[in-house]
């Protein structure tokens, strides 16, 4: 009791940083635990759904928070509530409260148990075949331990929004995260053995302008490496464009064009040809994000070493060095 009471006691000090701030009233633990949940999901439905209550009685206990610290701890950003300096100090808080009441709550013999939610955003091919395996080798050693996987491809986050861990294509340039390289992994030229039967092969990177693009739409890419990748063929008109990385690979499967895709889910596929693969090999980098109280979580730092243990395991899919089964 005396670990629940101190982390109650404490968070009044950890947001009151000024000497000449008034003291703010003691703020409720059911307030706290309710913003833990809001900055999570950056939703006030969905954490009303993870609480079993109702969107009215979560945007009460938001305002009661305000009012007990006396300024606004979310505001509205383009991808929902976002927390605010003054929130972002209270989280810590909750995620502090939080821990100790799950510590209270254990069974013996719990101890090395983790009993957590993590969530972590990446890109579509490293959710599917990285991420999600990398979940399910940690849910067998850990029921207590879920995973939320959000798919986008985008720049690493500057606000907190409820992510645990971002995996993102290029080194990041990011403030109050840490980010370190979790591997490399390239991308080829691709086409269906259907569609070779019907057009010729390109023999040059010159001749690969007679034949449509199959790719990302080049207006909507957020990632810078994503977009220099064009580079690499750059005479090119699109044929089929796409914000999902599984649509490239179909459309080139089914004949749409040539697909620039990444080697490790394409060499899946026994029906796609990879075409000049000494001229045409694009390399980038999978990177890590998480900020430093997320990674002291028992879970997240669970999540973080599994990822890292999954993309070793795959370095030669991802570097297009061997084809794999489907």
């Amino acid at each position: 009791m005396h670990s629940y009471a101190h982390a109650i006691a404490n968070v009044a000090r950890v947001i009151c940083k000024n000497a000449d701030m008034a003291r703010p009233a003691l703020p409720s633990a059911d307030d706290l635990l309710v913003l833990l949940e809001v900055g999570r999901s950056g939703r006030f439905t969905t954490a009303a759904d993870a609480l079993g209550l109702n969107h009215t009685t979560v945007s009460r206990r938001i305002a009661a928070l305000e009012k007990s610290l006396g300024g606004r701890v979310l505001a509205r950003g383009s991808a929902g509530w976002e927390l605010t300096p003054l929130g972002q100090d209270a989280l810590q808080a909750a995620e502090r409260l939080d821990a100790v009441l799950r510590e209270l709550t254990a069974g013996p013999g719990d101890s090395d148990a983790l009993d957590d939610v993590v969530r972590l955003s990446a890109t579509d091919g490293f959710s599917a075949y990285i991420a999600a395996p990398a979940a399910a080798r940690l849910r067998q050693r850990h029921p207590g331990l879920a995973m939320e996987i959000v798919t986008a491809t985008r720049r690493a986050t500057q606000q907190r929004t409820g992510l645990d861990i971002e995996i993102v294509v290029g080194e990041p340039q990011v403030h109050r995260a840490e980010a370190t390289r979790l591997a490399p992994y390239v991308l080829g030229l691709y086409a269906s053995r259907g569609y070779l039967d019907s057009h010729d092969a390109p023999r040059t990177v010159k001749e690969v302008a007679d034949h449509g693009l199959v790719y990302f739409i080049d207006s909507m890419l957020q990632v810078d490496d994503l977009d220099v990748a064009r580079s690499f063929v750059p005479s090119m008109a699109d044929a089929v464009t796409s914000t999902n990385v599984f649509v490239h690979v179909e459309a080139t499967r089914a004949g749409a064009g040539l697909g620039l895709l990444p080697c490790f889910m394409a060499d899946r596929h026994d029906d796609l040809v990879r075409l000049l693969p000494e001229r045409i090999e694009v390399k980038l980098d999978y990177w890590l994000v998480a900020r430093p109280e997320a990674s002291r979580r028992p879970g997240v730092a669970a999540v973080t070493a599994e990822l890292h243990l999954a993309a070793r395991s795959m370095q030669d899919a991802l570097m297009g060095r061997r084809r794999t089964s489907r």
